[in-house]
C-alpha cells in the first residue's frame, strides 16, 4: 500500500453519504426480514429476540455484500483508501513494539516501517480533522527523522511494503 493525495472535501462528503447509506439500508433490511420472520413463523405472541437478530444479521451479509460489490466503484475510492489504510496502519500498531526495539538497533526495514504509519496517521489525522494528538505525531516524526539520519538512513513512505511487517 502506498500513501494517496486525497481530497479531504470529497472524502468527508463521500463518507458520510456512505455512513448514512449503510445505516439506512441495515435499518430497512433488518426491520423488513424481523417483520417478516416474526409474521411467519410466529402467531405475534411472546418474545421475538432471536427472530430481531436474524434479521440484524441478514442486514449485516447484505450491507457487506453490497460493500464489498460496489468497494472498486470510483464514488468508493476515498473511502476505501481510508479503510484500507487504517486497517494497515493498526497492523503496524499490534507490532509496534518489536518494530521500535528493531528500529533502535538500526533495522533500516522498522524505520521505514515506523515512517509509513507516522506519515499515515498524519494524513488520517488530517483527513478526520483529529489534530489533538498532532504534536505527539510531529515529535515522533522528528526522533525517526534523527534517527535515521544518525544510521544514515534515507526515509520513504513508497519504500514500506505491508510484507515488511513479517519479520516483526
Amino acid at each position: 500500500m502506498q500513501l494517496q493525495e486525497i481530497d479531504k472535501a470529497r472524502y468527508s462528503k463521500h463518507f458520510k453519504m456512505v455512513f448514512v447509506a449503510v445505516a439506512v439500508v441495515l435499518l430497512v433490511i433488518s426491520l423488513a426480514v424481523s417483520t417478516l420472520l416474526i409474521a411467519f413463523l410466529t402467531d405475534g405472541q411472546g418474545s421475538h429476540f432471536w427472530l430481531n437478530l436474524a434479521g440484524v444479521g441478514v442486514a449485516g451479509l447484505i450491507t457487506g455484500s453490497l460493500l464489498r460489490h460496489y468497494r472498486q466503484h470510483p464514488f468508493m475510492f476515498e473511502v476505501m483508501y481510508v479503510w484500507d489504510l487504517k486497517q494497515v496502519l493498526n497492523k503496524i500498531y499490534r507490532k509496534q513494539k518489536q518494530i521500535k526495539a528493531a528500529m533502535a538497533e538500526g533495522n533500516t526495514d522498522a524505520m521505514q516501517i515506523m515512517n509509513f504509519s507516522y506519515q499515515g496517521s498524519k494524513q488520517l489525522y488530517l483527513l478526520d480533522n483529529n489534530t489533538l494528538t498532532m504534536d505527539e505525531l510531529n515529535k515522533s516524526i522528528t526522533e525517526l527523522d534523527a534517527l535515521a539520519e544518525d544510521y544514515r538512513v534515507a526515509l520513504d513512505t513508497e519504500r514500506f511494503n505491508p510484507a515488511m511487517l513479517d519479520a516483526f
